[in-house]
């Protein structure tokens, strides 16, 4: 099945669909050097591959597999067709020039929880490859094969059920602690309530209510679920210092990083967003966290 959908305005379709990718080798997005973005997803339809790629200034989609019509009614809002940008002022000038370099940043929404919160409560407390490697073996062992011509390896997430059968050491060959799979296989029980949440506000209060969920796993999900330009992700190892940096040139804690957000209240995650893409670091004041690897094989 294809479509093809001429945006309203500047799209930069990489920077929509990079939030989907966890890390190099995700099994479920990729690259290829044509320019296509490749992504597979569990539609309310079953599992689908898509492919998106811009050709002049339109943007051509082909899906495949029996969630391939959803994937397409659905490839605007994934692009951030519906991302209001009306009530967003740069209050920093080293944002603005930000701004000025990225016009096509758009927010998207992919409207499915589950592929978005086990991945984020996979990188809970961990440094990212940690978490990454977690993510490439599960799906290597429990993704399906993602439908129709997609690159080798590319896998589509487990149904719920799936993530709550998981036995406990395969958990452990993957690398994620019990917490962690405790925590997947608990939201994995209450999946279809929270594919049902309305709102982002409703998603929230679902998720937290949840053992092993709070506020930074939260706002990752919910940025990419509904694409929520609100949604800071408090309690972030490095968002804090990033935001402090760029923004008066020293560090700061959650606290302070949300002081600074303030003149961005209702595009707090967009104006985070500008922070990493204005590429500002601290300068490193150590070695870099080393990924644990625990596993018995």
């Amino acid at each position: 099945m294809e479509r093809r959908w001429v945006p309203g305005g500047p799209l930069d379709v990489g920077l929509a669909l990079q939030p989907h990718k966890r890390g190099g080798g995700d099994p479920t997005w990729r690259r290829t050097p044509d320019g296509a973005v490749w992504r597979t997803s569990r539609t309310p339809d079953g599992p689908c591959t898509l492919r998106v790629v811009v050709e002049a200034d339109e943007v051509h989609g082909q899906a495949w597999g029996p969630g391939a019509g959803w994937a397409l009614e659905t490839l605007p809002a994934l692009l951030g067709a519906d991302d209001d940008v009306s009530g967003f002022r740069v209050e920093h000038e080293v944002l603005a020039e930000v701004a000025r370099r990225h016009p096509g940043l758009r927010i998207g929404r992919t409207g499915r929880v589950m592929e978005a919160l086990v991945p984020a409560v996979l990188e809970q407390k961990v440094v990212g490859r940690e978490a990454w490697r977690a993510w490439r073996w599960l799906l290597g062992r429990y993704g399906e094969p993602a439908p129709g011509p997609a690159p080798d390896g590319m896998r589509v997430v487990p149904e719920p059920v799936v993530w709550r059968q998981i036995p406990t050491w395969h958990w452990h060959r993957a690398g994620a602690e019990a917490v962690r799979a405790r925590t997947i296989a608990s939201a994995a029980w209450h999946a279809a309530k929270l594919e049902s949440a309305a709102t982002t506000r409703e998603l929230d209060r679902l998720l937290r209510a949840l053992p092993g969920i709070g506020v930074w796993t939260s706002a990752e999900v919910r940025q990419r679920v509904f694409g929520d330009p609100d949604a800071v992700s408090v309690g972030d190892f490095h968002l804090a210092k990033l935001v402090g940096y760029a923004l008066t040139g020293e560090r700061t804690d959650d606290l302070g990083m949300l002081r600074l957000l303030e003149p961005y209240a209702g595009h707090r995650h967009r104006a985070t967003v500008l922070v990493w893409l204005s590429g500002l670091r601290p300068p490193a004041r150590g070695p870099r966290m080393p990924a644990r690897d625990y596993r018995s094989f």
